[in-house]
């Protein structure tokens, strides 16, 4: 039975401090209804490594698989197997002699459960109707005993009709939260829930496996319809598909989604979509910032299965797929009905058919492992599909920059992944419509010929490689570009500052001496810069001694800078910063004695630093709610003084003087803090990773 919270308690499991420690190594895969035996050997070893497994066959995957989990103490998830016989396909690769790995599996069919073994699968039971009232009660009013008491009574009907069925519960939590926000009187708001009280009973009349997808549509069906293409949109990802929320904003504007609201960005009216699908327990979010900003979201199977039934009936997207036959493409009167391809095939068998796709205006791949395209088909994706708006093809290897992409003038949205990219061409100038440009590649640096100031609507570019702006290119674009990461330190210039004045967001990698050495005014110059990565890549830098950082910054990440502690005095003059994340040795040396004040800082993250002793006051951190300390093996402990306002703790590879000072903040906040809540829902939140035995 789906909804019955298999995944939600398994996490619950995984995710408890109880099983990091002994755990070091634990691994959640996604299995699901589209078996992929390739995909489970990938999200396995990813773990393990950072290269690019993709050019390996499933053979030498296996092996790697075998010998990276032979002899460690592990941890595997399997979540939503569908089949027995998949179950016995990942268990071919598995260790056999390894007494100390262990492996859970989630599956709503109990044949799965009784194939696996000795031991008896574990049956979740349908919740109680107390516990039904209960659930609500969190859903709706994050407490139980807070529902008014002309409430009552219809919400307790609610919950007893929902059969037990925890997805149930929540989604028609969702629905009265929706309908609670208008804040009516309370007179209103009990008719409100009389009507939903006796649709839940309507649902009883059908067949119960088909209740939960009754529940669903009518909370599509309440919907504003601004929010209904948003939603039905989750059909294109795959089943489990892990959806940066930051791409999904993207795409839905790319698409055409996203109505302006004056005064505001159209990212900003976005975010507010999200929020709201969140809100209503639509999508899920399953990784969230330091700031409590939606990082990583999806949607609960049943939900994703109403996404793509409802999307058929309004012709939204066709999926490209394979068959027993092979590949199936679309019949050329079919497609002439979508504007939406979304490729589950070989895409090389597909594009060598050489159809044009004149309706197509979206061209979306969300392949786990990566592609290669056949260099023959190389501009094939421009020529069969003229009338883009959006191409998403992270997923497909490149072997060269596509030059025909240069005619899609009508795109909105790029991705692309290109082998040892050099060079942007200068034709993708002509992409005036352009909003977001993502391009991956494994080179370090990338020369930009494209005029980046002629492409007057670009909001967004991002590449891992370090780019390289020609200074003398002229235009009156620039004013709208948001994002640029990642930039080189020689392209830091004022001509650049000047022409990128609204960024938001930025990240330079490289050589940071010129960037930092106090003579350089580019920082200081975005004046509406908040965000900014910096990775070194050379010998150690210093600061200047007065704030070069733009004084609307709120957060810094800094990598491999080598700093000395000292210079943190000058990071604490920028009165705005909410998130610092020091990487990599960011700072060296044994002493950190904090000397100033960190007026905003909420989060603080050190990882990887040589640090032994850290002195600081509750005066000295007044804001930090989140404190995470990895992989600083040599730090004896963590100031007590932190404690006072301090939510959330988490701790990773240190020694064990430094986690059993963790403990004793533990100890402290459990002895003032009682019952108060935190911004997160909870009580103080202590993570314990490993322990280092030294």
């Amino acid at each position: 039975m789906p909804g019955l919270g298999k995944t939600t308690l398994t996490w619950k499991i995984f995710d408890s401090n109880t099983l990091k420690g002994p755990y070091r190594i634990r691994i959640w895969v996604n299995v699901s209804q589209k078996f992929n035996k390739r995909d489970v050997l990938l999200s396995i070893l990813k773990e393990f490594t950072d290269q690019n497994m993709s050019g390996k066959d499933n053979f030498d995957l296996e092996q790697d698989v075998r010998r990276c989990l032979k002899d460690i103490k592990f941890l595997i998830v399997l979540d939503d197997v569908w089949k027995v016989r998949d179950l016995q396909t990942i268990r071919s690769f598995l260790p056999t002699n390894n007494g100390e790995g262990k492996v859970i599996i989630t599956s709503r069919f109990e044949d799965v459960g009784t194939g696996v073994g000795r031991r008896e699968p574990y049956n979740l039971r349908f919740l109680t109707p107390k516990e039904s009232w209960e659930l609500l009660q969190l859903e709706v009013f994050e407490d139980v005993g807070e529902c008014p008491e002309e409430l009552e009574d219809v919400g307790k009907e609610i919950a007893k009709n929902c059969d037990g069925l925890p997805l149930t519960i929540v989604v028609i939590g969702g629905i009265l939260l929706a309908k609670d926000a208008r804040k009516r009187p309370i007179g209103v708001r009990k008719d409100e829930w009389t009507e939903v009280s006796e649709d839940v009973i309507r649902f009883l009349a059908t067949d119960k496996d088909k209740r939960i997808v009754e529940v669903v549509a009518l909370s599509y069906d309440i919907l504003p319809d601004e929010l209904k293409e948003c939603l039905v949109y989750m059909g294109v990802f795959p089943e489990d598909y892990d959806i940066p929320a930051w791409i999904l904003i993207r795409l839905w504007i790319a698409e055409g989604f996203i109505l302006q609201k004056e005064g505001q960005t159209l990212e900003k009216t976005a975010e507010e979509y999200l929020n709201d699908l969140v809100n209503r327990k639509l999508v899920m979010v399953s990784r969230a910032n330091q700031m409590g900003e939606n990082k990583i979201c999806g949607v609960h199977d049943v939900i994703h299965a109403f996404c793509t039934s409802k999307a058929k009936e309004m012709n939204f997207f066709q999926e490209i797929k394979p068959s027993e036959r092979g590949l199936v493409p679309p019949q050329i009167p079919a497609t002439e009905k979508y504007h939406r391809f979304c490729f589950n095939s070989d895409l090389s068998e597909f594009l060598s058919r050489e159809t044009e796709y004149p309706s197509v205006r979206s061209f979306l791949c969300f392949y786990k492992d990566p592609v290669k395209l056949d260099k023959d088909h190389i501009n094939a994706i421009p020529d069969a599909f003229q009338l883009l708006r959006v191409l998403n093809s992270y997923s497909i290897k490149f072997h060269q920059f596509p030059q025909t992409i240069s005619k899609l003038s009508h795109l909105r949205y790029v991705t692309l992944y290109v082998d040892n990219l050099k060079v942007i061409p200068e034709s993708i100038s002509k992409l005036w419509n352009l909003q977001t440009l993502l391009v991956d590649t494994d080179s370090s640096t990338v020369t930009m010929s494209a005029n980046l100031w002629a492409m007057l609507c670009l909001r967004h570019f991002k590449t891992k490689a370090a780019i390289v702006l020609d200074q003398e290119k002229e235009g009156k674009g620039g004013q709208n570009i948001q994002t640029l990461s990642t930039l080189s330190p020689e392209s830091c210039t004022e001509t650049v500052a000047n022409k990128a004045r609204n960024i938001k967001e930025l990240r330079v990698r490289g050589n940071l001496s010129t960037l930092l050495d106090g003579n350089n005014n580019f920082l200081e110059k975005l004046r509406y810069l908040e965000k900014l990565k910096l990775v070194h890549e050379k010998s150690m830098i210093r600061l200047p001694k007065t704030n070069c950082f733009p004084k609307n910054l709120k957060r810094l990440s800094l990598r491999k800078t080598s700093l000395d502690w000292s210079d943190m005095s000058i990071l604490a003059q920028i009165e705005k910063l909410q998130v610092l994340k020091l990487k990599q040795n960011a700072f060296t040396g044994i002493t950190w004695v904090v000397s100033r004040t960190f007026c905003s800082l909420q989060f603080l993250l050190v990882s990887e630093a040589d640090l032994v002793n850290w002195e600081t006051t509750a005066d000295h951190f007044p804001s930090l709610t989140c404190l995470s300390i990895k992989k600083c093996g040599k730090l004896q402990k963590i100031p007590l003084e932190l404690a006072k306002k301090l939510q959330r703790l988490e701790i990773d590879s240190l020694q064990k003087s430094a986690t059993d000072s963790a403990k004793e903040i533990q100890k402290q906040k459990d002895n003032h803090q009682g019952e108060q809540k935190t911004r997160w829902g909870v009580q103080f939140q202590l993570s314990v990773g490993s322990v280092l035995n030294y």
